[in-house]
């Protein structure tokens, strides 16, 4: 017997029924519906929930089913009110629900910051978070911050500059860096970016209510002598960053620079918000320690956060800071939300301690390759006009030039008319571009769909390099 085909039978028999009938009338039983359409009464029952979720049926318990009343005719409301009562919104906020959208059906995406379905460890994940909730302890009320266990475990990660009572567990990245921000500035205060730099960053400062001031990057990261002067004219007295292969444009911070930019932050009495959400996604090499690993001083703030490298339901990170700094931190997560869950703090613990974890990473970074050679394959058959884009040694991403007085944001329009979901790089930047760029994730579509995918692409972008080249290579 076909299940499906049976619900199907039974909910369009009921819809008839209660088509004809009148509001308050008695309903045919599971049994009578189950000899008359040969289901079993599991999927009668089912195709019952159904229709009382449409709220075509009322179920009454002991008493049977029965045609529900229709909705009472609803006031038409006027909320024009509400844009007075509000004012305007905060800049940003078209950007970030437009990162956070999913692809319509048939799209190629291009455009995501988290992994793809298939490099998730979701049956891994699942089966912790079954043990731990079957766990009645995990349920109780745990410490504030966080557990011990699992903020030692992110202490050690951060490379021993910090100990598992500087860290406070929280409910994602994003979360742990809006709390950063609200705890270390306060409204008016200038906060010091890279630029380009992430746009959830932007959004959270801008809806802390904070001034953000772009410091120029290049291949090699945020440039020291620019972070100085930026420093010197603004009177920040906090900088966030991402030394690890920074979203959007790749970068990892040289060797040469680190210990520069740690000393421009120590000489201007300064934070600096190291955001390491991409410590689990290196491809090439070794990625090179924490700059929180060496900071004598307590000028680093720390953030780490697992979605990035394992899956978008994991939402747990955690942001370590010593000294008074540390303790508004924690202060100011304890406001936001008490706690983060017990079963995904258990649950995110034993997997990061398990062999799975290990695993993970390791089939992690031979899939990353895989995809970024496969985009950096079609990008050079079918748009050979354009430059060849820093090849990051890890992370999601890939930044790519356009000719000078490409509209970018048109560019991203006019691909999603084709197919393919990329996102425009203006948003990017904190202030003016100094050129267009598109971001394209090599993370969240497969290696097979990656030349069809640059194939899309290439028919959005108008023709005609810088030098007056054709930018695509078949038309």
């Amino acid at each position: 017997m076909d299940d499906g085909n049976a619900a199907d039978r039974v909910i369009q028999d009921l819809r008839r029924l209660v088509a004809a009938a009148d509001p308050g009338a008695r309903l045919p039983s599971v049994r009578e519906l189950t000899a008359r359409h040969h289901a079993s009464p599991v999927t009668v029952a089912a195709a019952v929930r159904h229709l009382v979720a449409e709220g075509l049926i009322e179920a009454r318990a002991g008493r049977g089913t029965f045609v529900a009343a229709p909705p009472r005719q609803r006031h038409v409301a006027d909320l024009s009110w509400q844009t007075v009562a509000l004012g305007p919104g905060q800049p940003g906020e078209d950007e970030m629900q437009a990162l956070l959208a999913l692809p319509p059906a048939g799209a190629i995406a291009l455009s995501g910051g988290y992994l793809d379905a298939d490099l998730q460890p979701a049956a891994a994940l699942g089966a912790a978070l079954t043990r731990a909730a079957r766990q009645p302890a995990s349920w109780q009320r745990g410490p504030a911050h966080g557990r011990a266990d699992l903020r030692a475990w992110f202490a050690r990660e951060a490379g021993g500059g910090l100990r598992a009572e500087d860290m406070v567990i929280c409910s994602g990245g994003q979360a742990a860096l809006s709390s950063t921000l609200r705890a270390l500035a306060a409204p008016g205060d200038t906060l010091l970016v890279e630029s380009p730099t992430y746009l959830g960053a932007l959004a959270a400062a801008r809806a802390a209510g904070l001034r953000v001031a772009p410091v120029p990057a290049d291949p090699d990261g945020v440039r020291p002598d620019q972070l100085a002067g930026a420093f010197a004219r603004t009177g920040a007295r906090l900088f966030y960053c991402q030394p690890l292969y920074a979203n959007p444009h790749g970068a990892t911070l040289a060797a040469h620079r680190r210990a520069r930019v740690a000393e421009v932050v120590r000489d201007a009495g300064a934070f600096l918000i190291e955001d390491d959400y991409a410590r689990d996604l290196t491809i090439d090499g070794p990625a090179p320690p924490p700059l929180a690993a060496d900071d004598p001083d307590g000028h680093v703030v720390y953030l780490r956060s697992l979605t990035k490298s394992a899956a978008p339901g994991l939402r747990v990170a955690a942001i370590g800071a010593r000294g008074p700094a540390g303790h508004r931190l924690r202060a100011a997560r304890l406001l936001d939300d008490f706690f983060v869950a017990g079963p995904l703090q258990q649950a995110t613990m034993e997997f990061v301690t398990a062999p799975a974890w290990e695993r993970h990473r390791r089939a992690l970074r031979t899939a990353l390759r895989a995809r970024r050679e496969a985009l950096l394959t079609a990008l050079r058959r079918h748009l050979p006009a354009l430059d060849g884009p820093p090849v990051p040694r890890g992370g999601l991403h890939l930044w790519i030039r356009l000719p000078d007085g490409t509209d970018d944001v048109a560019v991203a329009a006019a691909a999603a008319a084709a197919g393919v979901i990329v996102f425009p790089g203006r948003p990017w930047y904190p202030a003016e571009p100094p050129a267009p760029h598109l971001r394209l994730s090599y993370a969240s579509a497969p290696p097979d769909l990656m030349d069809e995918a640059v194939r899309r692409l290439a028919r959005a972008l108008p023709a005609g390099g810088r030098d007056g080249t054709p930018v695509t290579a078949d038309r």
